[in-house]
């Protein structure tokens, strides 16, 4: 199963390349929001670097949201024009499973947390145990205060250890963390801290032989919160269609 991993949620923009259990290459940047001109490049020159060619990947696996609405258009319509025209099945990620999969191993709990502004993060809480990921809470958005008193309540009760946080919200609110959860509050280090395509990638192919792909024509990015056109809409007494598990899914790229 070889498997081209996509991720431009949030300020990072990453490509690479899993088959099976081996990741072939890889390309990261963080700096800048500038992924409609660099994903592409970056792409191509990891092709040309392990020499692939893309007609035997089995799967585009993309980050799919939660995240910055750009990044997530850009990636989602990125993933989609390569399945149409490579005719392969595209396998949506969620982000913050695919940010927490960095830690594969990690014994403490595992808490990503990527800014969603307004002292909002996108956010969710994992653990590992016995050679998988556990979903403790699912990805959400959540204000960060309310956050950390549900993670002390959480470490209060349970003797797992204590939580390593990690994602582009760390270094925005890490004193608060501190100041909220002293020395149970454990940080992920700069290699890990940023979300990977590898991740992704390595999650897609977990997801495929699961059978939770999609073809390109129906992938739609998600997310966790409206966007500012639709907030706008609604304090102006506009309805917006609200789904009702809360999961917002563009009805187009």
């Amino acid at each position: 199963m070889k498997v081209l991993g996509i991720e431009s949620s949030g300020i990072v923009a990453s490509v690479a390349i899993v088959e099976d259990s081996v990741l072939l290459g890889e390309y990261t940047i963080n700096h800048k929001r500038t992924h409609s001109r660099t994903l592409m490049p970056m792409l191509d020159e990891l092709k040309k670097n392990i020499e692939l060619d893309l007609e035997t990947i089995d799967a585009i696996a993309v980050a799919a949201g939660p995240g910055s609405y750009t990044g997530l258009r850009i990636s989602s319509s990125t993933a989609k024009g390569l399945g149409m025209a490579l005719d392969k099945p595209v396998i949506s990620v969620p982000t913050i499973d695919a940010l927490a999969y960095n830690l594969w191993g990690s014994s403490n709990y595992v808490c990503p947390i990527m800014d969603a502004r307004r002292s909002q993060v996108y956010t969710g809480i994992y653990r590992f145990d016995q050679g998988s990921m556990e979903i403790v809470e699912p990805q959400k958005v959540e204000d960060i205060n309310r956050l950390l008193s549900d993670l002390w309540d959480l470490l209060d009760d349970n003797d797992y250890g204590d939580v390593v946080f990690i994602g582009d919200a760390v270094n925005l609110h890490r004193e608060l963390i501190v100041d909220r959860l002293e020395e149970l509050a454990r940080f992920a280090p700069a290699s890990l801290n940023m979300n990977r395509a590898a991740s992704v990638a390595a999650l897609g192919v977990e997801y495929a032989r699961e059978g939770k792909v999609e073809s390109a024509s129906a992938h739609r990015p998600y997310y966790l919160k409206l966007s500012q056109a639709e907030r706008e809409r609604l304090e102006e007494g506009k309805d917006i269609l609200e789904p009702s598990d809360g999961t917002y899914r563009a009805d187009k790229i």
